[in-house]
């Protein structure tokens, strides 16, 4: 089995090799992650990945196999090599807490470390981060339309291979959905499982009747029917009422369901409520499925219909509808005669040009609300006792002074000198976390169409800074 550690581009070994020679082995510096718009064009995203990403740097070594393939390479010296034979990374690295809540332009993850340390992070870290959260944050929406409904991942054929599967379902746990259909997703993060029958299930037997009737003989406590393999609501619901009063009832059950997995679903769960109602079946869930994504679910409680719990697939296990989140990782400081230098990237588009230096980040809450965030120099100070003022950093008229706020800091230490530095929370405890964070926002982000622009400025010695470097770097290359 290959090592995890070279899922590496291999540009970053030729980069590591050429700073190795070049005698920077050991210089320091620092890199942002972060990312540049909202997926499905959204007003805010939730942030995944973390765990994934201290489990692949507390392990990041080469084996004497990955050596001696970078050997048959015939690019790089037996120095490097033995470099490579030793490598742990020993540098620090700051994050967000997973489950937080984050906007573009702002640094989610910063790594300080020697700079071939910090490059050979580059690939894993943006992986990790862009899929999980891109998963995390479609699982979000999605929980907002269903509300306290009962939202069910159950996208695992269609994902990307196994790892998106596993990982797609802890990331779409997070964001909001309540269970998983993926065994494994539950074995190895603790997402709860949940499944009961497939249509080939009842087209093994004669008729749904002796289907519905054998699956409750076996599971009276935990009994949903597919009703839809033939007829809705001609055989397939009165095949489930004939079982659900001749077994469930009589065996005291006291949660039970139907799915409907086709047709239209609005007007099939609206007339299934009613015959279920007429036979005096209220406590009779209704369950629904079929390329669900959270414009439909809306669309759907709009309308009215009784549903009680949503499955949901591909367009949550792939973000079929924005299947890429964008995030990057960029260099913004590195150490020259022992300290660390600013470092800017320019652009004649201002979304791809970077903001420099090492950095930090506050959540600037007044008024019951989280109302912006700052990004800061990493040392510099926030006194609540004095106003602030915000402004915006492309815009600069365009300011707020908040005289009462409270500013809390938004990066962690999660390694410091190569060790952990961070205790990891459960998966519910950060799911829960997730929750909590976003009921700090005006509800406006949350919208679907046009949601509220969420501010996120830099401070003014920051913003004064990458000014000076940007007028600094144009005067160069005149």
């Amino acid at each position: 089995m290959l090592n995890e550690s070279i899922l590496i581009d291999f540009y970053e070994f030729t980069m590591a090799y050429g700073y190795f020679k070049q005698g920077f082995k050991n210089k320091i510096a620092t890199f942002d992650l972060f990312f540049r718009s909202f997926p499905d064009k959204g007003g805010y995203a939730i942030f995944a990945g973390l765990e994934s990403i201290i489990n692949y740097v507390e392990n990041l070594t080469f084996s004497r196999e990955d050596i001696d393939y970078f050997r048959e390479k015939k690019i790089f010296d037996e120095e490097f090599l033995d470099y490579l034979n030793n490598f742990r990374f020993s540098g620090d690295i700051y994050a967000m807490k997973e489950g937080s809540v984050i906007f573009p332009n702002e640094p989610i993850i910063i790594v300080k470390a020697p700079i071939i340390e910090a490059q050979l992070l580059e690939t894993f870290i943006l992986q990790a981060f862009n899929h999980q959260s891109l998963i995390a944050t479609k699982s979000s929406r999605l929980k907002e339309s269903a509300g306290s409904k009962l939202l069910i991942e159950m996208g695992a054929r269609r994902a990307h291979g196994s790892t998106s599967a596993n990982l797609g379902a802890r990331a779409a746990y997070i964001g909001g959905v309540d269970a998983t259909s993926n065994t494994m997703a539950d074995r190895l993060y603790h997402v709860p499982a949940m499944g009961t029958m497939a249509h080939s299930w009842v087209q093994s037997f004669n008729s749904e009747y002796e289907a519905f009737k054998a699956y409750a003989t076996e599971f009276p406590h935990n009994s949903t029917f597919l009703i839809d393999t033939y007829d809705t609501l001609k055989s397939g619901l009165p095949a489930a009422i004939k079982v659900i009063k001749e077994i469930l009832i009589p065996a005291d059950a006291q949660s039970f369901a139907v799915r409907i997995d086709s047709g239209d679903l609005a007007y099939l769960s609206r007339e299934t409520r009613k015959i279920l109602d007429n036979h005096g079946l209220q406590a009779c869930k209704i369950v629904v499925s079929n390329a669900l994504d959270e414009y439909l679910i809306q669309n759907l409680l709009n309308q009215g219909a009784p549903i009680d719990a949503f499955g949901v697939g591909e367009r949550l296990i792939t973000a079929k509808s924005d299947p890429v989140f964008g995030g990057v990782y960029k260099l913004t400081s590195l150490e020259n005669e022992g300290k660390l230098e600013p470092k800017l990237k320019l652009s004649e588009n201002p979304n791809k040009m970077t903001t420099p230096g090492f950095k930090n980040i506050f959540r600037i809450y007044s008024e019951g609300y989280a109302q912006a965030d700052l990004i800061t120099l990493h040392d510099e100070i926030m006194d609540p006792t004095q106003p602030l003022t915000i402004f915006d950093p492309i815009q600069p008229w365009l300011q707020k002074t908040f005289e009462s706020f409270e500013a809390k800091p938004q990066l962690h230490p999660i390694f410091k000198n190569g060790n952990k530095a961070y205790k990891s929370p459960s998966i519910d405890a950060i799911k829960s976390f997730k929750n909590n964070s976003l009921n700090e926002f005006w509800p406006e982000i949350k919208r679907f169409y046009f949601p509220h622009q969420y501010h996120v400025d830099l401070s003014k010695s920051l913003w004064e800074l990458k000014q000076t470097m940007i007028t600094k770097a144009k005067n160069l290359n005149r």
